[in-house]
């Protein structure tokens, strides 16, 4: 039989059925048809009593951000995307005998900032261990990582969505933060299926990322794919990661359970290495409804790493967790302590440059994204749900405020021409703000035209679309060339209005007889018939004026 349908987070925020810990409550329905057939009367009357209690999702995050550094975490190995195999591995990377790691001040100082910037207790102490597993990657059969007392904790990462029938509204969500720790990369396996091998490349080996272990505080996809965009706009704007995604600088593995309100949590599964929000959200909802429907067919939940098939859409069985793998952790026996300080506890007899001071780095933290929105709305006085988008897309902003310092027109009104037509522009062509054909500049120069009256607003666009295909001519000789300007005789505009009526009699005698809507259809008439070279609100006046001049048909 098919599978149930399942609400979408958007429908659970509309019921408005939020619980404890943001967690919502989410009703899934299924036939019995069929449960009763493979599982017998015993499991007809598990489900029969489950149909129609509600099913609570929970989903916690663990996402690994790679820090942008020129160097690895424990070697002076160079850090490259994309570089030809194994062309960056040092002795210590390669693991060789006696080869000692040394810690590498810039990710240090990454962490540290990347907690402040997530409201984290940064802990003045904290210590590496070592992590014993056996994989071909991993040449040392350990990855040095902090289990016992890592750089931060308990913080928040706070996020918006977007909800509502027409997505425009927003909710705000805040989902807690456990640790944040420092830990060492693996190499990447390259598996040759054709030839039945697999090759390592070491170059990843090393590289330094941040953990950033969230509490289980969301509830479906959506909620997990917001965080993951708020913390990938909060590294890259304190410059800890450039957290691109597509190049593997930001993985994340989802940990999902669903249980009855009210009871223990569920058995939870975890899915590895999603690379993608998009992908992370369908992974999430996609394992939600297959443990809704294996436990209402009377199976059970196993503990159990999963991958997610973008291309199926599904998750698919790693291996199970049911036998805890033992990873021996240890304290790492050649690295000291990582001692942090503040203003209050800096060591006299340190020189300053040897240290990390948390104060500094706080500091130096730029404008998070929400100051950001907030500083927009206030100062421009565009709606939140706008300032969202525009601090979201990358370069967005600086894209609209520099038209908006360079155009007379309200920025309300400037908004407009970026959200809509600039960016339905870019996204139509799969373009990056900053691989835009049109500048700040030459956008702002078009809007004053359209401000100052010389041009109409449907002449505007077919200017920007010229100035689209890439001409390289500025918007007033565009306007020139293609007499584009606004009809400024008024006898010229009353005798082409006039005509339009005398052509669309039905259209008149509608509006006659008080259909009002009809006048709209009149006047995009007379645009076409001058090419948008007629302003809108003169063209309305005027054949509201013509109408109540002209005289009434007398009725037989």
């Amino acid at each position: 039989m098919a599978a149930p349908t399942v609400s979408r987070c958007r429908s659970w925020f509309q019921t408005g059925s939020f619980g404890v810990r943001n967690v919502a409550q989410v009703r899934w329905r299924k036939s019995l048809v069929g449960a009763s057939t493979l599982r017998g009367s015993a499991s007809k009357t598990t489900a029969e009593k489950n149909c129609d209690a509600p099913w609570t999702a929970v989903v916690g995050l663990e996402i690994h951000a790679q820090i942008c550094s020129n160097s690895k975490l424990f070697s002076g190995s160079q850090v490259k995307f994309a570089a030809p195999p194994n062309s960056l591995v040092s002795f210590f990377d390669a693991s060789l005998p006696g080869t000692l790691p040394v810690l590498n001040r810039r990710c240090v100082e990454a962490a540290v900032t990347t907690g402040l910037a997530l409201n984290c207790t940064i802990n003045k102490k904290s210590l590496f261990d070592r992590k014993h597993y056996f994989y071909a990657d991993l040449p040392a059969g350990y990855q040095i990582t902090q289990q016992r007392l890592p750089v931060a904790v308990n913080g928040s990462l706070s996020y918006s969505l977007c909800v509502g029938k027409n997505q425009n509204e927003m909710v705000s969500r805040t989902a807690r933060i456990r640790q944040i720790q420092l830990e060492q990369d693996s190499g990447k396996s390259l598996h040759d299926d054709a030839r039945g091998q697999t090759l390592v490349d070491l170059n990843r080996a090393g590289v330094g990322l941040m953990e950033v272990v969230m509490e289980p505080d969301m509830c479906c996809g959506e909620e997990a794919a917001a965080a993951v965009r708020e913390l990938q706009l909060i590294l890259q704007a304190i410059g800890s990661s450039q957290a691109n995604m597509a190049e593997g600088q930001l993985r994340v593995d989802a940990n999902i359970s669903v249980h009855h309100p009210g009871q223990p949590y569920g058995v939870r599964t975890e899915v590895k290495n999603i690379n993608s929000a998009r992908f992370l959200a369908k992974a999430i909802d996609y394992e939600i409804q297959r443990q809704v429907n294996e436990l209402e067919n009377g199976g059970t939940i196993l503990n159990e790493t999963r991958a997610f098939d973008f291309r199926l859409g599904c998750t698919i069985a790693m291996r199970d967790k049911e036998g805890k793998q033992d990873y021996r952790f240890m304290p790492e026996p050649n690295l000291p302590p990582l001692i942090l300080y503040d203003a209050k506890s800096l060591p006299t007899r340190t020189c300053h440059h040897q240290v990390v001071n948390i104060d500094q780095l706080r500091e130096k933290i730029p404008d998070l994204p929400s100051v950001k929105r907030a500083k927009l709305v206030e100062r421009y006085g565009i709606q939140p749900l706008h300032s969202f988008t525009l601090v979201n897309e990358d370069g967005l902003m600086e894209f609209f405020e520099t038209v908006v310092t360079a155009t007379q027109m309200n920025p309300r009104k400037v908004i407009g021409w970026i959200l809509k037509d600039m960016l339905g522009y870019l996204k139509q062509h799969n373009l990056v703000v900053e691989e835009s054909p049109v500048s700040p500049l030459l956008l702002a120069e078009l809007l004053n035209l359209l401000e100052s009256g010389m041009i109409s607003s449907s002449a505007a666009k077919q200017v920007l679309e010229i100035m689209w295909n890439g001409e390289g001519k500025s918007p007033a000789l565009i306007v020139k060339e293609k007499k584009l300007e606004l009809i400024q005789d008024q006898n010229e505009l009353e005798h082409i209005c006039r005509a339009v009526m005398d052509s669309h009699q039905k259209e008149v005698a509608e509006i006659k007889k008080g259909n009002q809507k009809v006048l709209n259809k009149l006047i995009g008439q007379v645009q076409r018939t001058t090419g948008g070279r007629s302003d809108p609100v003169s063209v309305k006046q005027i054949l509201e004026k013509q109408l109540s001049l002209q005289p009434r048909k007398k009725t037989p």
